[in-house]
């Protein structure tokens, strides 16, 4: 089966046949399953001390499979998952046209933004592989903060380990940054289909899409500090996954109510992605 994505708008979105559309569609709403159970763990954390599970995505494949007809809905997001992978393997590859502003004229699409594609896509191949082991039962067990600390400690034994363990830290904390930055620009309204909203229902989604993308940012940022202290001490438990990340916003001077906002924030990230599923325009 054969795809060909034609075109990209000036926000970067690709411009995909019916079959394209339809995984774009169904991979965010996978994302966005996972970030409102994430956020719910969180959120739990941060009202009574503990929660029924760590608040990452380990975590969040627990929960779901607990539930009925939960070995039925991790195949479903391993499907979703493979579409989103999908998706942004076909806009890494594509040399379509970038259109101007109204979506005329322009140059071809920028390498760097293909780029860019190209590493979402190799990140949700990862996640629709690590989903499919939990749903098999061939996975699973070790939640983001022990594989955090693992991962570090295998890179630092790496000659010039600590120069790539701050770098790969520095890297998270500039992407959390450029998330955040993006929020607050609220540039992610470009890629919706923002024409067809009311105003009530732009003002929602601009308020929901700025939460969350802040919240997702700051997660971001947070792990990567970490790494970073991690390659500063060579101490590979200094490194945190994004459940230990999050507990550690309840000790700053803020204590629960900062995270508490936060997860509140990962749960809104995730209906934004379930209103980018809908309202995207791929």
């Amino acid at each position: 089966m054969v795809a060909t994505a034609r075109e990209f708008r000036s926000s970067g979105a690709v411009s995909a046949g019916p079959f394209l559309r339809a995984a774009g569609r169904a991979g965010f709403t996978a994302r966005g399953v996972v970030y409102v159970v994430i956020g719910y763990l969180a959120l739990r954390i941060a009202t009574d001390g503990r929660g029924p599970d760590e608040a990452d995505r380990e975590g969040a494949l627990r929960q779901i499979a607990a539930r009925p007809g939960g070995t039925l809905l991790l195949w479903l997001l391993v499907l979703g998952f493979a579409c989103m992978t999908l998706w942004r393997a076909a806009a890494a590859i594509s040399h379509g046209r970038q259109g101007g502003h109204g979506g005329n004229g322009g140059g071809r699409r920028k390498p760097g933004k293909r780029l860019l594609d190209a590493g979402r896509a190799v990140f949700y191949a990862s996640v629709c592989w690590g989903t499919a082991a939990f749903a098999s039962g061939t996975g699973g067990g070790s939640n983001s903060d022990r594989a955090s600390k693992d991962r570090t400690a295998d890179a630092l034994a790496l000659p010039g380990g600590r120069l790539l363990v701050g770098a790969a830290g520095l890297a998270l904390v500039g992407v959390g940054a450029g998330i955040a930055v993006r929020a607050a620009l609220r540039t992610f309204l470009r890629r919706l289909d923002t024409a067809s909203m009311g105003r009530r229902t732009r003002i929602a989604v601009t308020a929901i899409g700025f939460a969350g993308n802040t919240a997702r940012g700051t997660v971001f940022a947070g792990v990567g500090l970490f790494v970073m202290t991690a390659a500063v001490r060579f101490d590979p438990g200094r490194a945190r996954g994004v459940d230990d990340t999050l507990r550690s916003f309840a000790d700053t001077p803020a204590g629960p109510w900062l995270l508490a906002v936060v997860a509140v924030g990962l749960l809104l990230f995730g209906v934004f992605s379930f209103v980018s599923a809908r309202r995207r325009r791929f």
